[in-house]
């Protein structure tokens, strides 16, 4: 009676696995992004072409550092801002074994310190002779940004005595915007793609020792085993691919808009031919 009774517990429990198996819905798809500009505009972007192909997409940000861990563990599925080869490299490596890149989209990104194009100096070498009107600080984003390791390593580099300011994207380009209004100096950790550079006339400042290294590829990944099973959307992530003008165009109509939401999708209607070209031919 004992052995029927544990075989009973087991095969119930086998129905209940089945059960809860049969409850994944296969047409979720899980997008993790960090609050930057080019990364909230693309994510936008595909999860309204992902949703009107059938899908049900939802969105979730993070800072970098669990985004990459998330993924590794499996509780998202894409992340489509990744900087390569230098900026996102140590998390790379990390998490190399536990995820797949499905590919690149866009080719010329860059990360530096960045001033209003009235500022007069063109180098890094070159803060330390006008910290008064810098006020000796640099404003910064999120602390676990590559781009603030880099700015950190720049300040001991050139030997540059400013205080690297933590903010977020938004803090950054805020003070940027002021300091701009009131024809002030300001010094900002700045990258392209990203709407400031259309909005404002700005420069980056050069960067003889390279710690910022050169141009980079922002590059989609996924967790292992996402291409396998879902095939299709891998393929459309595969395909997704922006110009300068075409990402600088989007991040210009969703800041114009004042809704991530409206301006991506403005930007789609705008742009179709582009975006039917990423899809796969079947789904």
């Amino acid at each position: 009676m004992k052995n029927f009774k544990k075989i009973g517990l087991l095969l119930l429990a086998a129905i209940l696995l089945v059960a809860c198996g049969s409850n994944k819905n296969e047409n979720e798809i899980k997008l993790i992004y960090v609050n930057w500009a080019e990364g909230i505009a693309m994510t936008n972007v595909a999860k309204i072409l992902l949703e009107e192909n059938g899908y049900e997409v939802n969105m979730k940000n993070a800072d970098v550092a669990p985004i990459f861990a998330s993924l590794s563990r499996g509780n998202a599925d894409v992340f489509m801002d990744v900087w390569l080869p230098t900026t996102h490299e140590d998390y790379m490596k990390q998490y190399s074994a536990s995820l797949e890149v499905l590919g690149n989209n866009f080719d010329d990104a860059r990360i530096g310190l960045v001033v209003p194009a009235y500022v007069d100096i063109n180098s890094i070498e070159e803060l330390n002779d006008h910290k008064d009107k810098f006020k000796s600080e640099i404003v910064g984003i999120d602390a676990g940004a590559g781009l603030m390791k880099a700015a950190d390593k720049s300040l001991s580099e050139y030997g540059i005595d400013f205080k690297l300011l933590t903010a977020s994207e938004a803090a950054m380009t805020a003070s940027l915007k002021k300091a701009i209004n009131n024809n002030s100096w300001v010094v900002v950790t700045g990258w392209t793609p990203h709407w400031m550079f259309s909005r404002f006339d700005l420069k980056m400042l050069e960067d003889p020792k390279g710690v910022f290294g050169d141009a980079e590829q922002i590059k989609t990944i996924a967790r292992k085993g996402f291409s396998e099973e879902q095939p299709y959307v891998a393929e459309f992530f595969t395909n997704v691919s922006f110009t300068t003008e075409q990402i600088g165009s989007l991040m210009q109509t969703i800041e114009d808009a004042g809704n991530e939401v409206a301006g991506a999708q403005k930007w789609i209607d705008e742009n179709r031919e582009l975006t039917n070209s990423w899809l796969p031919a079947t789904n």
